[in-house]
C-alpha cells in the first residue's frame, strides 16, 4: 500500500521503516531539510538497534522515501499518519497545535478522500478535533464533499527495542467507527498478523485512552517497587528477595517490578501529566496517579541523596565516576533521566562528574556543553581514574561484570551507588567496597585485600 507519515521524529520514523520493510511504499514528510537531507543518505537522528540497516534497505529498495514538501505527501498515499511532537504545557496538557495543524495542511492539499491516522501520544477527544480542523479547511476550499476519516492507533513502542516492537507488536490497536478505514487498517497491518489476530478495534476515545493508561499502569508498578524498596532498606530486608516473591505470583508477574532510581524519558513522565491534566479538567482528580508522580519525584533524587550520606563532611572538591546517562539502556535519550537530577545536584554541592555511556555522550554533550566539572570518558574504566565513588544510574549490558578489586584499588573512598542493583552485595563488599543499592541489605565492606 501506499502510506505517507508526517513527522520523522522517533515514532514516525520507526513506524515508516517497519511498514517499508514489510513491503509498503513509504514517503516521510518533515520540515526540517537537514534531517531530511540525513535521512536521504540513511543516517538516523536517533539510536535505536537495527534501525540504521533497516533504513537503508529500504532507501535502496525504493520502499522509503523523503520529502519537504506536504504536498507531495497528501498526493502520494491515502493512508496518512500524523506523527509530529505533542509537547507537554507547563499545566501538564498535551499541546496538539502541531497535530492540528498537519491535519489542516493535508486537507489543503487534498483532491480525494484521505483517512488520516493519528499516531503521536494524544489526549482523549483530538481524533474529533482532527477531524474538525481537516473538515473546516475543506470547507473554506468548497471541497466539502471530499470525506476525511480519522483513526486512532496509539504506538507502544519501548525505547531500545522499538523497532523490534513495531515489527512484532504485542497488540495494535485502532480506534475508529468507520468500516473502509477499518478494512484499510487491516490490510495495512495484515503482514504483522501472520501468526495471530493483533488488530483490537475500538472507538477512537477508548483508542486514545489506552495508550494513556497502558503507561500509567506500569508507571505505577515502577513507583510502587521504590517505595517499597525504601521501606525495605529501613527494615533491613531485601527488595530483591521481595520481588522474587511476589513476582512469582502470575497474577503479578516480573515485568515492571524492578526497584530503581526512577522513569525518566520522553512518555512516562508527560504521559502521567498529560492524563492527570485530563482528569482534573474534566472534575476527576486522580489521587493514586498524583501519588505515582509523587514517589517518582522523590526517587529522582534517591542517589544524591545516599551519596551525601556517605560522605559527611560534604561533596565539595569530591570527583564522581558516573556510569549510564540515557535513561534506560539501547538510546541516547536523556529526557528526565536520572542521571541529569544526579549531576545537577553534584554541581550545586560543588562536585564534579566523570562520566560514560555507550551511546548518549553527544547528547550529554549537547545538552549541558563543555564545562569545568565535567568530564566525559571514552571507556567506564577511565571514569574511575581520580574518582571518590562510582554512581550507576543506567543498566547498559557492559556493566553488568566488573572486576571489584580494580574499583577497590582505584576509588579512593571505596564506595559505589547503584541506582540498578545489578551487583550482589556480598561480592563487592568482600572486595572491600561500600555499596549502597535500592531496597538493598547493608553488608559491611570487608578489609580491602592485599
Amino acid at each position: 500500500m501506499d502510506v505517507s507519515v508526517f513527522g520523522t521524529g522517533y515514532v514516525g520514523l520507526i513506524q515508516a521503516a517497519a511498514l517499508a520493510d514489510v513491503g509498503h511504499r513509504v514517503l516521510c514528510v518533515d520540515i526540517d531539510p537537514n534531517k531530511i537531507k540525513q535521512l536521504q543518505q540513511a543516517v538516523p537522528p536517533i539510536s535505536e538497534p537495527g534501525l540504521s540497516s533497516t533504513l537503508e534497505d529500504n532507501i535502496k529498495a525504493g520502499r522509503l522515501l523523503f520529502s519537504t514538501q506536504a504536498s507531495d505527501a497528501v498526493e502520494h498515499a491515502e493512508l496518512i499518519f500524523i506523527a509530529v511532537g505533542t509537547p507537554a504545557e507547563e499545566d501538564g496538557s498535551a499541546d496538539l497545535s502541531h497535530v492540528l495543524n498537519v491535519a489542516r495542511q493535508i486537507a489543503s492539499f487534498m483532491e480525494s478522500d484521505r483517512t488520516l491516522i493519528i499516531k503521536s501520544t494524544v489526549p482523549v477527544g483530538t481524533a474529533d478535533q482532527v477531524a474538525n480542523a481537516a473538515c473546516e479547511e475543506l470547507q473554506r476550499r468548497g471541497k466539502e464533499a471530499l470525506n476525511v476519516r480519522v483513526v486512532s492507533n496509539p504506538e507502544f513502542l519501548k525505547e531500545g527495542s522499538a523497532l523490534a516492537d513495531c515489527m512484532r507488536p504485542d497488540r495494535i490497536i485502532v480506534g475508529t467507527n468507520d468500516e473502509e478505514a477499518r478494512n484499510q487498517l487491516s490490510e495495512l497491518y495484515a503482514p504483522f498478523c501472520r501468526n495471530r489476530e493483533k488488530l483490537m478495534f475500538m472507538d477512537n476515545r477508548s483508542a486514545e485512552l489506552t495508550k494513556y493508561a497502558a503507561n500509567a499502569m506500569l508507571a505505577t508498578r515502577i513507583s510502587f517497587m521504590n517505595e517499597l524498596a525504601n521501606l525495605t532498606e529501613l527494615l533491613g530486608a531485601d527488595i530483591e528477595a521481595v520481588r522474587k516473591g511476589i513476582g512469582s505470583d502470575p497474577r503479578i508477574g516480573y515485568h515492571f517490578i524492578y526497584p530503581g532510581c526512577g522513569f525518566g524519558g520522553s512518555c512516562f513522565p508527560k504521559d502521567l501529566r498529560a492524563l492527570l491534566y485530563t482528569a482534573e479538567h474534566n472534575g476527576m482528580p486522580l489521587r493514586l496517579l498524583r501519588s505515582v508522580t509523587e514517589v517518582n519525584d522523590s526517587q529522582r533524587h534517591i542517589l544524591f541523596s545516599k551519596l551525601q550520606a556517605l560522605f559527611p563532611d560534604g561533596l565539595v572538591g569530591k570527583s564522581i565516576a558516573i556510569w549510564g546517562l540515557a535513561f534506560k539502556p539501547n538510546t541516547d535519550d536523556m529526557r528526565e533521566a536520572p542521571s541529569r537530577y544526579l549531576m545537577e545536584a553534584l554541581w550545586a554541592e560543588g562536585a564534579s562528574v566523570q562520566a560514560y555511556d555507550p551511546e548518549a555522550m553527544a547528547e550529554c554533550r549537547r545538552i549541558y556543553g563543555y564545562r569545568n566539572d565535567l568530564h566525559l570518558c571514552a571507556t567506564r574504566d577511565d571514569t574511575l581514574e581520580d574518582a571518590d565513588a562510582l554512581v550507576i544510574c543506567t543498566e547498559w549490558k557492559n556493566f553488568r561484570v566488573v572486576d571489584f578489586d580494580l574499583l577497590a584499588s582505584k576509588l579512593r573512598a571505596r564506595v559505589i551507588v547503584d541506582g540498578r542493583n545489578l551487583y550482589n552485595p556480598e561480592h563487592v563488599a568482600a572486595a572491600g567496597l561500600h555499596y549502597s543499592g535500592i531496597g538493598l541489605r547493608h553488608i559491611a565492606p570487608e578489609a580491602p585485600r592485599p
